[in-house]
């Protein structure tokens, strides 16, 4: 495959994670991927791992809610890998408290990576989406979606990420373009591991308790949200848009 037919994807949050996960099975998959964080020196081993298997890769560091360096990004994977025509809006940040302790800021810092940075990303790339007659949008949403103590400001983003997402899918459904969303339930990554740590309890324990609700009676890995990407965001998954898949070893509420 040249470089001129390769599909290019760009994925948020990628440098450790799910978002890593991401990258390296889109790679897989034949894709060029940019792997973008808030350090773009932290994506450096994960683009050094997909060229090392034989992929092309970009390391690209941008804050997602500062549409400036959006829209600098965005044109800089083009120049670099060819236009963004997946787009995987993944980046994400944790501010837990309880609606009484919760900060202004708490909110605001929430709202604005996961919800603003979805909004910025995709229409930034939706231009190159458009311009081809083909895209391919999957935006990460959660659970706690469904409602979580202690994450007023995270479940509300990830809700809102759910209706962005079918939204998406009615408007840009005529150009090619399908938008899903991915909803993991409990996977095992640094992030997780920081909860556990800020609540006190031991990271086995609270993996435990965890799994002990879950019918396929283990923790998710970031590389099971990485296969449901994968197909969302395939040529053959076409007829699939505005849905929110629930990557939760069992039934939600």
């Amino acid at each position: 495959m040249s470089n001129e037919t390769q599909p290019v994807a760009l994925v948020t949050g990628a440098a450790r994670g799910i978002g890593a996960a991401v990258a390296r099975r889109l790679a897989a998959d034949g894709m060029a991927v940019a792997v973008l964080d808030l350090d773009e020196a932290a994506c450096k081993p994960v683009v050094e791992e997909i060229v090392a298997a034989g992929g092309r890769a970009l390391a690209v560091g941008a804050d997602v809610s500062d549409e400036s360096a959006v829209d600098q990004a965005v044109e800089r994977v083009a120049a670099e890998l060819g236009p963004p025509t997946v787009l995987v809006n993944n980046a994400g940040i944790l501010r837990d408290n309880l609606l009484f302790k919760m900060t202004v800021g708490d909110w605001d810092a929430v709202m604005g990576v996961h919800l603003r940075g979805a909004f910025l990303c995709s229409k930034a790339v939706q231009r190159h989406m458009v311009d081809a007659g083909f895209g391919r949008i999957v935006s990460l949403s959660s659970t706690s979606a469904l409602g979580n103590r202690g994450q007023a400001n995270y479940s509300a983003a990830k809700a809102g990420l759910q209706g962005f997402t079918k939204t998406l899918a009615f408007e840009l459904g005529k150009f090619g373009i399908t938008a899903n969303a991915v909803a993991p339930g409990f996977i095992e990554t640094e992030m997780t591991q920081a909860t556990a740590a800020r609540m006190g309890v031991d990271f086995e324990d609270f993996k435990k308790a965890l799994i002990s609700q879950i019918p396929v009676a283990r923790a998710g890995k970031p590389e099971d949200v990485a296969h449901t990407v994968s197909f969302l965001v395939s040529e053959g998954a076409g007829f699939v848009s505005g849905q929110v898949v629930y990557v939760a070893g069992g039934p939600t509420n």
